[in-house]
């Protein structure tokens, strides 16, 4: 989703954008200025896929139609590929940081591969002209590692699409939430590296104050079957997009966010962009986003006890979960996509000047240049 803005927006400012991913099934058709390489599901969401190396392919494209620049955003095989396949050519390299893989290989009982993981990460963006991230800490985070030309684009919201207007009192009542009663709300991949024990442990004390509480789940992964064996009353939705995830957004009362591992987490800012009151930890963005308790609670990273009982909090204030989902909703207003646009062209035009190959002839114009 994120990937799709930045396509979008860069070619409204007149840019040639090229776009290289992996096959999603066998049926999958390139659409224009696509290119297609071979791809593998990923390990517990097979409707996703993964990248498989694809440099002499890459090298064939780009001898034929030369980019101005490539911009990496999978750090997998195709990434590695892309890399050296730019840098062979001597076409300048820009790549985003988006995924704390080597945290995550903790949580599927391969800990003792995090410093390689990390070690690798560190290697691939430091071979790249700039290195994309969505928040200062992270930015801090990866110089302290010695990766040079960190750089932060935050990312957008559509507030158009993610509303509190969109409020549905008969999807409420499909949840059997009753008029003046709390629906919480998770979105995103159930998966061990999210932490979802603390959605429950969390949602089982809101439960025992308020019986007629709802927990409602949206999105899909490895953890879901194991989640509805445990919890038969919850209710769980599935994968939901567009105007349907929306509608979830904003007819639920309180978001809880328990990861610990992202680098951003899109979902709390589609959250407070449906006027939602958000539960975190105070770290990556969400720490950024909701601030010192204007838009929800954030508590130190890790204290599960602090953030039951900043639920039980919220839970005795109803009218201060109004307030902060008000101020949730103007936080993402000037969250706008073309101005994250705007900041990558920034960063893309910043690294290129600093490759003698490439020149400008007007700094100021977006004309028809390539990016991948």
């Amino acid at each position: 989703m994120t990937v799709g803005h930045l396509v979008d927006g860069l070619r409204q400012n007149g840019h040639r954008v090229s776009l290289v991913r992996p096959a999603q099934g066998k049926d999958d058709v390139a659409g224009p200025d696509e290119c297609i390489v071979g791809g593998l599901p990923l390990p517990g969401y097979p409707g996703l896929r993964f990248g498989l190396p694809a440099q002499r392919r890459l090298r064939q494209s780009w001898r034929e139609l030369r980019p101005d620049v490539v911009h990496v955003v999978t750090e997998g095989p195709l990434g590695w590929s892309a890399v050296n396949a730019a840098r062979r050519l001597k076409i300048p390299v820009t790549s985003g940081f988006h995924t704390n893989f080597d945290r995550y290989s903790a949580h599927y009982g391969l800990g003792w591969l995090r410093p390689a993981v990390a070690a690798y990460l560190r290697m691939l963006h430091r071979r790249t002209l700039a290195t994309m991230v969505p928040t200062e800490a992270l930015a801090a985070e990866l110089a302290g590692e010695g990766i040079a030309g960190v750089r932060v684009v935050g990312r957008g919201v559509d507030t158009e699409l993610f509303d509190p207007a969109r409020r549905n009192a008969g999807l409420r009542r499909s949840w059997a939430v009753p008029e003046r009663g709390l629906a919480c709300l998770y979105v995103g991949r159930m998966a061990p590296e999210k932490n979802l024990a603390l959605v429950e442990q969390a949602f089982a004390a809101i439960r025992a104050r308020c019986p007629e509480a709802r927990m409602i789940w949206v999105g899909d992964g490895p953890s879901r079957g194991g989640l509805e064996k445990a919890h038969p009353m919850h209710h769980f939705a599935g994968l939901r997009t567009g105007s349907d995830l929306a509608e979830h957004y904003a007819s639920a009362d309180l978001f809880l966010f328990p990861s610990l591992t992202e680098t951003y987490g899109n979902v709390v800012a589609e959250a407070m962009a449906s006027g939602l009151p958000v539960l975190a930890y105070r770290s990556a963005a969400a720490a950024e986003l909701i601030g010192g308790g204007n838009a929800g609670l954030t508590v130190t990273p890790g204290d599960e006890s602090a953030y039951v009982a900043a639920a039980l909090d919220l839970l005795d204030a109803p009218e201060q979960l109004d307030e902060m989902g008000q101020r949730a909703r103007q936080a993402m207003l000037s969250r706008s996509w073309s101005n994250v646009v705007a900041s990558f062209e920034r960063v893309v035009y910043d690294a290129l000047d600093q490759n003698s190959a490439w020149k400008r002839s007007d700094p100021m114009l977006a004309g028809p240049r390539s990016a991948l």
